[in-house]
């Protein structure tokens, strides 16, 4: 009994901090080291997978109350960021400016760490909320519940599983102190392919059964660990490694990665050169 509660202590503490990190849910995180850190990056595809479904919800609602699926995708993109404190979205526009910056790594990382956001923050955030929103309306027209409700959590699983990507082994935090430095190289390649095989058969079952097809699921996640991954490689040679920043960045430009392969259709021969 004993050796079981000292196995579920643990799962415990890293839940509640993935949840405490990753969403608005008031839950107080009782540990704060480096294993627990890691354990809830571990777990955070399954926090993004509660708030796709709870955009999902929002979406299913709008559609029912009869609010067209356009403003019912702005409202579906709005929940995400609600359900995160825009903490995701703030790290993508700091990134983009860093990333725009010039200079050495140290001035990069003053930039992103300046409390105003510059004009490439501004328009890489427009760009991401405009593609979500567009991507999330496409769902909502097809005034079906599985997809509605299903294809946003796969988004938001596959961002997340980015951030858990994020912080393998062999990824160096670009500061000694903050979040990237708590979580930087704190999970081993077998603990990350466990946790994307999970992801890549819950979304395989999740388009299967409420999407496009079966295989839909697994490329949306391929789409969006390349997207992440390729901006978390160019952040580390950038900055020297991750911040909590560049964790935010990859999680947003995964999670729009793959909403839009989700909502790609199919190609049509019908085209014409003139009308």
């Amino acid at each position: 009994m004993l050796r079981t509660g000292r196995v579920l202590r643990p799962v415990g503490d890293r839940g509640r901090l993935a949840f405490s990190l990753l969403s608005v849910l008031p839950v107080r995180a009782r540990r704060m080291d480096r294993d627990t850190a890691g354990g809830a990056m571990q777990l955070a595809p399954l926090v993004g997978a509660a708030v796709g479904l709870t955009a999902g919800i929002v979406l299913l609602i709008s559609l029912v109350v009869g609010i067209p699926s356009l403003v019912a995708g702005a409202l579906g993109v709005g929940t995400l960021a609600l359900a995160t404190r825009g903490l995701h979205l703030d790290g993508l526009a700091d990134t983009a400016d860093g990333l725009g910056s010039y200079g050495d790594p140290e001035r990069a990382l003053a930039v992103m760490k300046a409390p105003d956001i510059g004009p490439f923050g501004v328009i890489t955030m427009l760009l991401v909320g405009v593609v979500q929103v567009g991507c999330l309306a496409v769902v909502a027209d097809t005034h079906a519940v599985l997809p509605v409700l299903l294809l946003p959590a796969v988004g938001a699983a596959t961002g997340r599983l980015a951030v858990t990507w994020a912080c393998r082994a062999g990824v160096p935090s670009a500061r000694p102190s903050g979040l990237g430095a708590l979580v930087a190289g704190t999970l081993s390649p077998v603990a990350v392919g466990l946790t994307t095989l999970v992801v890549v058969l819950a979304a395989a079952i999740a388009t299967g059964t409420g999407g496009p097809t079966v295989w839909r699921g697994p490329l949306a996640v391929a789409a969006g660990l390349a997207v992440g991954w390729a901006l978390v490689r160019h952040c580390t040679r950038r900055f020297g490694g991750i911040t909590g920043d560049v964790l935010g960045a990859a999680c947003e430009v995964a999670t729009t990665a793959a909403l839009v392969v989700l909502v790609i259709q199919p190609w049509s021969l019908t085209l014409t050169v003139t009308r």
